[in-house]
């Protein structure tokens, strides 16, 4: 545990990678303030200090989750018609599945203030499901003009 009064260097992600843990290990049902800060190795209070309530935290933590994962999905249309589509889109289902994703998507929708704050945030703009979307759609379709992937059949 940090003596009272010693900085924490990035305790918000230090907090955020806590929090995954405790998901992964526990579930929605197990996510506290203690169980997060004992996590951490931090005080009690530390989370407060940073955020305005529990459901203020986890919104950030799957709002900051989903961004990186924008981020990382976002290039890959710059990867149109360069190595394998499969291998392209295999390292993309890595990035949306891997870590922590599904846990932390779990935490959203089992706090209703919480799936209230990511919503709102959403809609105004923050990198969600549709931003994702949106990169998978892009690629998709720049191998399509490239050739390199057949169009989806049409429905007869």
């Amino acid at each position: 545990m940090s003596p009272r009064g010693v900085a924490i260097p990035d305790v918000r992600e230090r907090l955020f990678a806590a929090a995954e843990r405790v998901l992964s290990r526990e579930g929605p049902a197990g996510l506290t303030n203690r169980s997060v800060t004992e996590e951490a190795g931090c005080a009690k209070g530390l989370l407060y200090n940073h955020f305005a309530d529990l459901d203020d935290f986890v919104a950030r933590l799957v709002l900051d989750r989903f961004e990186r994962v924008a981020a990382e999905v976002a290039p890959l249309a710059d990867r149109a018609g360069q190595g394998e589509v499969r291998e392209n889109l295999a390292r993309a289902a890595l990035v949306l599945l891997g870590a922590d994703g599904p846990v932390v998507a779990a935490a959203a929708v089992s706090r209703s203030g919480v799936a209230d704050r990511v919503r709102r945030a959403w809609r105004d703009g923050a990198p969600g499901p549709g931003t994702v979307q949106d990169a998978l759609a892009g690629y998709l379709a720049a191998e399509q003009r490239l050739g390199r992937l057949s169009p989806p059949p049409t429905a007869r």
